[in-house]
């Protein structure tokens, strides 16, 4: 079979694991995620996930509580380990075997995120699931997920979201909207196009590390996105 991608990160925000929910993970939204993974893993695709949080705590939507900006990003980021091992459960209960890899030091848990460590496990045909972020308050998962794709070597970075891609202004208020099927990095930021945290886009443009904006509960479509079928949008230099 044959594929575009060989090695992909793919970044998963923490809301597409609500559902219906108001609040943390919605199991049989989890579960069809998880089957969809597994059908790309089984095509022999080395995988990378990241995760976002946003399911447990946005800092931006916390702002009432007076908690300063470093501690709440580090709650985010222990939101983040959470929400990994959800997906390790449920991707081991489909016999595929994982590694959480965290940026902050959680032993119980999570191996230490370590580029060498993880590209063995790459090797071994494991999926990687990278928590915590990059360790360090400031930095969205957004732009955990392009450092570690640019770290492991990935073709591309795909972000799964509840949109089926990148559009000139927002489809939920404005009906006209236009959705690209292309656009460049330069586009996106000269635009203000929000579909991804703007530090993310600035590195991935300047280390040529193409991204696909992607529908991500879409049954079947992480596998169209690795096959090179045109699903969602590209964004490229």
């Amino acid at each position: 079979m044959t594929t575009k991608y060989k090695r992909v990160l793919l970044k998963l925000s923490g809301e597409a694991l609500l559902g219906e929910k108001k609040f943390g993970i919605d199991y049989s939204i989890m579960d069809r995620m998880c089957a969809d993974i597994k059908e790309a893993h089984d095509m022999g695709i080395q995988i990378i996930i990241v995760i976002g949080a946003g399911n447990i705590w946005r800092g931006t939507e916390n702002a009432e509580s007076g908690i300063d900006r470093v501690p709440s990003d580090y709650i985010g980021m222990m939101g983040t380990i959470m929400n990994a091992v959800a997906v390790q459960a449920g991707l081991e209960k489909l016999n595929i075997d994982t590694r959480i890899m965290s940026a902050l030091d959680i032993p119980a848990v999570a191996e230490p995120y370590i580029r060498r460590r993880a590209i063995r496990h790459l090797e071994k045909n494991r999926i990687i699931i990278c928590a915590a972020g990059t360790g360090n308050p400031y930095f969205t998962t957004d732009s955990a997920a392009g450092l570690r794709s640019l770290e492991l070597d990935c073709d591309a970075l795909l972000k799964g979201t509840n949109t089926d891609g990148v559009y000139d202004s927002d489809p939920k208020t404005n009906p006209n909207a236009t959705k690209y099927d292309q656009v460049t990095f330069d586009e996106v930021l000269d635009k203000n196009l929000r579909v991804m945290d703007m530090t993310a886009i600035a590195q991935c443009r300047d280390n040529d590390m193409p991204i696909v904006i992607f529908k991500l509960l879409e049954k079947g479509n992480i596998k169209r996105v690795i096959e090179g079928e045109d699903v969602g949008t590209r964004i490229v230099l």
